[in-house]
């Protein structure tokens, strides 16, 4: 499971002892994006197939990974509520709320700012999002309490079997008045406000439920607030674990109801609690712990319109965030591989690879609309410069790397074959109709062989600072991919097929 992204405070280097290796870089990345010529609409359409290779539940008819059958039919029922459906985070067979609610919200705001640069992939998009939502509306159907978690993960990381066959115990965790969770019931409440201004003119019912039950749950984040790793800390850690506190959550969930309510109550909110909730905090992270590069970016779109100059700190943080990333900074929690792949210690490289980039990209379309740029110490940063940026990261994943692999599965002519992911790795129910067990499953998880079932889309951890990967399941950090790795790659490989 991905470890939590560092939550250091940023320091900065004068930028003029940097100013010769970020041009350097930056040539750099010209010549390679000139010579890269990817096939975006491909990789948009294999990434939005990912997400029904993670799909829980009774599967639609339409379901196009035909190895993946019905899985996890009884979730909540001990609990009396139904929990079926929703996605699997990664490569196990665990439904955790907080990476999900995360993933939910970048898929919907990919499709906000992107979705008309998705051609025929909106209709996809759109399941996507739905998928995530319809089980966030399960897990937040009684008042006053929100289900985060379903599964054992200890039980469940014994064993390496099909989610179509699991046994392990599929225990569910909750949060209520007396054991509050800030940050996943903010989340949660963000992926619903977000994904109500998806569905406010394609289907203005559901757009009003999702709203709605946003803005309840909002409500009991805030008025109970508390990390739910306190509540329920022996099942959410060291897994999915809130190591960064809370208050992002409140204030990124706010972001999203002023956004998708346009009520005045969301901003006053923010101005109140900008400082108490350390908006300014870790300025460069952005993931489904840590916030705040996220909320400074959403909101400086208002900003930057010209509208509420009240916000404007969160543009000026905004635009650090910015300077902070750029090649060529000296900077203790973010570097660049040899090959140019953004990398942060910790594991699963790429979802700080994906997030940050997307953050980037949506930046830099506001900044095109204000016609401004973002001033780093003795050079400017253009919105055609942080483009290119961008696409250096996504032609990197897509194959334009030292190893001329590219890290999404089913794209291109090298890719992973031995993901970390037991459906793509064992038997699918066509191939071996019978049941295999808990441990039966372990030689295939040792196998050196390929995985026999293609898990098209799906983007691994990836490499490590050198540029190495090595292809094999038990490495779980380079070779184990998630659903918040893609959401994000989702918004800009949309992008770039309309703007190749």
């Amino acid at each position: 499971m991905a470890p939590k992204s560092s939550n250091s405070k940023p320091s900065f280097m004068p930028f003029s002892l940097a100013l010769s290796i970020f041009f350097f870089l930056l040539i750099t990345t010209l010549v390679q994006c000139a010579n890269g010529g990817q096939n975006y609409p491909d990789a948009l359409h294999k990434s939005i197939l990912f997400f029904e290779g993670q799909r829980s539940g009774r599967l639609p008819p339409d379901q196009r990974l035909h190895w993946r059958r019905d899985s996890a039919l009884h979730d909540g029922s001990f609990a009396g509520v139904d929990l079926t459906g929703g996605y699997y985070d990664a490569g196990d067979n665990i439904k955790f709320g907080f990476p999900m609610a995360f993933t939910t919200t970048l898929l919907a705001w990919s499709v906000i700012d992107f979705g008309r640069n998705m051609g025929n992939e909106l209709g996809n998009s759109l399941k996507a999002v739905k998928w995530g939502t319809d089980y966030l509306l399960k897990a937040t159907s009684k008042n006053g309490i929100v289900y985060v978690q379903v599964g054992d993960a200890f039980s469940d990381h014994n064993c390496w079997e099909r989610p179509e066959d699991m046994d392990t115990l599929r225990t569910v965790y909750k949060i209520d008045k007396n054991h509050p969770g800030s940050d996943v019931a903010g989340e949660t409440a963000a992926a619903l406000a977000a994904a109500s201004i998806v569905f406010r003119k394609r289907d203005p019912a559901y757009s009003r439920l999702l709203l709605n039950r946003a803005i309840k749950v909002f409500n009991f984040a805030d008025k109970h607030r508390g990390a739910y790793s306190s509540s329920l800390h022996s099942a959410v850690c060291p897994f999915y674990c809130d190591v960064n506190g809370y208050q992002d959550e409140l204030l990124w969930a706010a972001a999203w109801l002023h956004k998708a309510s346009r009520r005045r109550h969301y901003r006053e909110y923010i101005v109140r609690n900008e400082v108490i909730l350390r908006a300014g905090d870790t300025i460069n992270e952005f993931g489904w712990d840590n916030k705040h590069a996220g909320i400074n970016v959403l909101i400086s779109k208002e900003v930057l319109m010209g509208k509420s100059p009240d916000l404007k700190s969160f543009q000026i943080n905004a635009d650090q965030f910015i300077c902070s990333v750029l090649p060529g900074i000296a900077h203790p929690q973010l570097q660049y591989s040899p090959g140019g792949l953004i990398f942060k210690a910790g594991g699963s490289n790429m979802q700080h690879v994906t997030s940050l980039s997307f953050l980037l990209l949506a930046y830099s379309n506001y900044l095109s609309h204000a016609k401004r740029s973002v001033p780093c110490g003795g050079v400017s940063a253009s919105p055609a410069a942080l483009k290119r940026l961008v696409r250096r990261q996504v032609d990197y994943i897509l194959g334009d790397n030292p190893l001329r692999m590219s890290y999404m599965v089913g794209y291109g002519p090298r890719y992973p074959n031995r993901i970390h992911h037991r459906g793509s790795s064992l038997p699918s129910m066509a191939a071996h109709p019978t049941r295999i067990g808990c441990k039966a499953g372990t030689k295939y998880y040792l196998s050196p062989n390929p995985n026999p079932n293609l898990l098209v889309g799906a983007v691994v951890g990836g490499p490590n600072s050198t540029d190495a990967f090595p292809d094999s399941r038990p490495f779980f950090q380079e070779s184990e991919p998630t659903t918040y790795i893609n959401a994000p790659l989702v918004g800009m490989l949309a992008y770039f097929s309309a703007h190749p």
